[in-house]
């Protein structure tokens, strides 16, 4: 059946240009896979551009070709093809909106973001701007979670530079009290994960940390079931985030396969947390497994992943998700104050302690930083 004129949305959009990428050559064919990514982002529906008579060049990734393409795709709507794995379950910013705009309080109940990178890996803004950002946001803590040592291609951190990061970030801290600021920053890292769910720095390093995001970054194409890493991850010791739990990426990598209610199974057993990661080309866990997780009763963790200050604002798509999900607000760690989010870390770091003990040294390696 025919839609109607101008029915389109922008996440059907999306998918039409991305099909037609797929009958190009470049450089055609690179427009159209970015025009189709941007379409996520773009603030409102193309359909209601066009009816105020607005041009679509002013949307991201639309030139006048693509432009073209739009209009006639509005004029007589297409059918909207089955969309592949690789491009299914991504909410467009126009949806999240909607979504969140159906219960208010919720976005706005939201206390911090738990994934962010800074300068010191591979993100563009240092930890006191992304601090003034969530500040501006009304947040009340920040987890900066650079990349750590093994993840070199994304300026990974090793354990000395582990230590002098946490040193800023105390003094940022100080600072931000004596300014009267409710923000604070958490001293957390993206452990970088191989398949075995082992970390690539030493326990010792990360426990001045007050967060422990693990993450895979390798093998992530793998065809074969992959329940043993996520299990073999959640029982590291080490950590209390599972980030990106599914490794995909919009139009480009379809991500690993698990027996997923298992896997949120052993994160509630364990109290740890899944991540949805809120950046617009991963939105990992995808709404599937997030309505998954929330039937497991897991905790879930909140992180935009930015990489920047102006990225802060990818927790829309994160927060639509679990409110869509209907992930219960308890369950969703952002929504604790930094006092019960600490508290519920410093349990899991107990129960480390208690199954996997270090020696002493680690209250002198506190007491030193």
């Amino acid at each position: 059946m025919a839609k109607q004129k101008h029915s389109l949305k922008n996440r059907d959009l999306a998918e039409l240009l991305a099909v037609e990428a797929e009958a190009k050559e470049f450089p055609a064919k690179r427009a159209l896979r970015r025009a189709a990514r941007l379409a996520h982002l773009w603030p409102e529906e193309a359909a209601e551009l066009v009816g105020r008579d607005v041009p679509l060049t002013e949307l991201a990734g639309v030139g006048p070709y693509i432009q073209k393409l739009i209009g006639r795709w509005l004029e007589h709507p297409p059918s909207i093809p089955q969309r592949p794995k690789i491009r299914d379950e991504f909410l467009a910013l126009t949806e999240a909106r909607e979504i969140l705009a159906s219960n208010p309080s919720w976005f706005s109940g939201i206390r911090g973001d738990l994934q962010m990178h800074s300068t010191w890996s591979d993100g563009s803004g240092s930890i006191k701007e992304m601090a003034e950002a969530a500040e501006q946001r009304g947040y009340e803590y920040i987890g900066v979670t650079d990349h750590s040592q093994g993840l070199k291609i994304a300026g990974g951190i090793d354990a000395q530079q582990l230590q002098k990061q946490g040193a800023e970030i105390d003094a940022l801290n100080v600072s931000l009290a004596a300014g009267k600021k409710k923000i604070r920053v958490l001293r957390s890292i993206e452990l970088n994960l191989n398949p075995a769910g082992q970390g690539d720095m030493e326990g010792r390093s990360l426990d001045t940390l007050d967060l422990v995001l693990g993450c895979f970054h390798s093998s992530l194409r793998k065809k074969e079931d992959q329940t043993d890493r996520y299990v073999a991850a959640l029982r590291n010791p080490e950590i209390q985030i599972l980030g990106h739990p599914r490794g995909r990426i919009y139009n480009y990598r379809v991500g690993l396969t698990a027996d997923w209610s298992r896997v949120f199974a052993v994160a509630a057993e364990l109290d740890k947390a899944v991540e949805i990661d809120s950046y617009p080309d991963r939105q990992d866990l995808s709404l599937d497994l997030v309505r998954l997780a929330a039937k497991a009763g897991c905790r879930i963790s909140l992180g935009t992943d930015a990489h920047g200050p102006g990225q802060l604002r990818f927790m829309e798509f994160g927060a639509a998700a679990a409110l869509l999900a209907k992930v219960k607000r308890e369950r969703i760690l952002n929504f604790m104050t930094r006092d019960e989010l600490l508290l519920w870390a410093g349990r899991l770091r107990a129960e480390r302690e208690r199954f996997h003990p270090r020696e002493p040294i680690k209250a002198l390696l506190r007491r030193e930083a």
